[in-house]
């Protein structure tokens, strides 16, 4: 890669630079997706990145998030929150569902219920453990009752899981037509989404196509332009991101929140102990660990929750303030040799990655780093096989809750804490932020000790977007809505 990224600042400079491109066409933009066909077109609960955004296209919740990743009204035109934060009400459309029945509070409730019961067992039915009760008041008005206050709540709602259909049909902001293995979304007229008639309408939008497509071959479509964008990009493919002369289109970055680290899935040798697998945290150089990839302003950090979150009381800081890489590697190395003795193939430690030119680079990094504190690495062939597994992951909202909820021992994808969950439960159910904030940090603090994820940083999410197509814009989520990609540009 030639290409130094900048997470801010300097890609709208770049973008400004390519905008006079060739663009989308003037009846369709075509977008593709990192992924498969069956991601793009699952009809279940547990999606990947390019079902979900088929999902938030074909299928609006309550609210949505626009663009920019701000949650904006869908289903529900208004909506107020009580004093104490435990009860939200919501004011529907005057809508139908796809079927031309009513959409109703009672059909509302049950939706959302039974997206709520799907989602259970996953790490988004942990977040949503808050809701206490649905209930349809008048015929257009929901109220949604929480245990306890959840200022993030509605992000929490907006995902895409939580688009409520009637017999797996939504009700819109989008048709959906399979074509083969592309899916074609047409917006709906403003009067079928319960909004004025506008008489202009069908001169202001295009169709929407969205294939899946693994990443080189996703990448030399927008570089033939049989694409417009390309969205899901990951550290796993930022490599072939680099699309070389400014006027073939633009990269863009998200300034993402989640988690890139590791998750420790076996107990074996060093891993056996906290300790020994804290060894591990203390080996990687995360301030050099991504420099290969030239990416401006990617802040690592040694901390299981994001760091600067709102609310976060600060009790919980960067770990091992003080020490230097040499230190670090040091005790490393000690610990490695106490733990495995005189046992040359305890020291080899396998770890999954997904496939791609940047989990090359990311494994190239990280061996030379365990290789200094005396350990082999190597690629395993699947998870299941593996000691580490690689974990990057968008976050849903901004708390707490969401990162400790993913090693929640109930979804058994690892190595966990029980007396973190514990912390995590007792939080849930604590009357106020200040309590939740506590318990919230004893929670962190106890994963920490456990050593079972070792975090490396925030996620990668890139995409390429082509001069012309308006209706992206980059933001914290890594979710791209396709409904704003159909308006023609002004």
């Amino acid at each position: 890669m030639n290409r130094l990224f900048h997470l801010a600042g300097c890609l709208a400079a770049a973008l400004a630079l390519v905008s006079c491109g060739s663009g989308a066409g003037d009846d369709e933009v075509n977008v593709a997706f990192i992924g498969s066909t069956t991601e793009l077109f699952e009809p279940g609960f547990r999606l990947a990145a390019a079902g979900q955004h088929i999902r938030s296209a074909t299928a609006e919740g309550l609210v949505s998030l626009n663009q920019s990743g701000e949650v904006v009204p869908a289903l529900a035109e208004r909506w107020i929150v009580t004093e104490d934060g435990l009860s939200y009400i919501f004011r529907l459309r005057n809508t139908n569902w796809a079927d031309g029945t009513p959409l109703t509070s009672n059909s509302v409730r049950d939706a959302l219920r039974r997206n709520i019961r799907e989602v259970r067992g996953t790490s988004l039915g942990l977040d949503l453990v808050k809701i206490s009760e649905i209930r349809a008041m008048t015929g257009r008005v929901v109220e949604i009752r929480l245990d306890g206050p959840m200022p993030e709540f509605l992000q929490l709602l907006a995902q895409p899981e939580l688009g409520l259909r009637r017999n797996r049909q939504g009700t819109g902001p989008m048709t959906l037509t399979r074509e083969r293995d592309i899916a074609v979304l047409a917006p709906l007229p403003p009067e079928l989404r319960g909004l004025p008639i506008d008489e202009e309408w069908e001169s202001t939008v295009r169709t929407v196509r969205v294939q899946a497509l693994p990443a080189e071959q996703a990448v030399a479509a927008f570089d033939n332009r049989a694409v417009d964008a390309v969205f899901n990009g990951t550290l796993a493919s930022l490599p072939l991101a680099d699309t070389g002369a400014l006027s073939r289109g633009t990269v863009r970055l998200d300034a993402a929140l989640g988690m890139l680290g590791l998750q420790v899935v076996s107990e074996r040798g060093l891993l056996a102990t906290a300790a020994g697998r804290e060894a591990i945290a203390l080996a990687i150089d995360r301030q050099s660990l991504l420099q290969p990839f030239n990416i401006g302003g990617w802040i690592p950090t040694n901390r299981v929750v994001a760091p600067g979150l709102p609310g976060d009381p600060k009790i919980i800081g960067e770990r091992w303030e003080g020490l230097s890489l040499e230190q670090r590697q040091a005790e490393a190395a000690r610990r490695v040799s106490a733990a495995i003795g005189s046992q040359p193939s305890a020291r080899n430690l396998k770890i999954a990655l997904p496939p791609g030119p940047g989990s090359d680079l990311l494994f190239r990094e990280l061996s030379d780093d365990l290789a200094a504190v005396g350990l082999v690495l190597e690629r395993a062939s699947n998870s299941a096989s593996a000691d580490l597994v690689l974990v990057d992951r968008l976050a849903r909202y901004a708390d707490a809750r969401w990162f400790l909820n993913q090693f929640h021992c109930s979804l058994d994808r690892g190595l966990c804490s029980p007396e973190a969950d514990e912390a995590v439960r007792r939080a849930v159910q604590a009357p106020d932020q200040s309590q939740t904030a506590a318990l919230m940090a004893e929670a962190e603090a106890r994963m920490t000790a456990a050593n079972v994820y070792i975090p490396i940083g925030a996620p990668i999410r890139w995409s390429l977007v082509r001069g012309g197509v308006d209706g992206f814009s980059e933001n914290n989520w890594g979710l791209h809505p396709l409904f704003p990609l159909a308006l023609r540009p002004t």
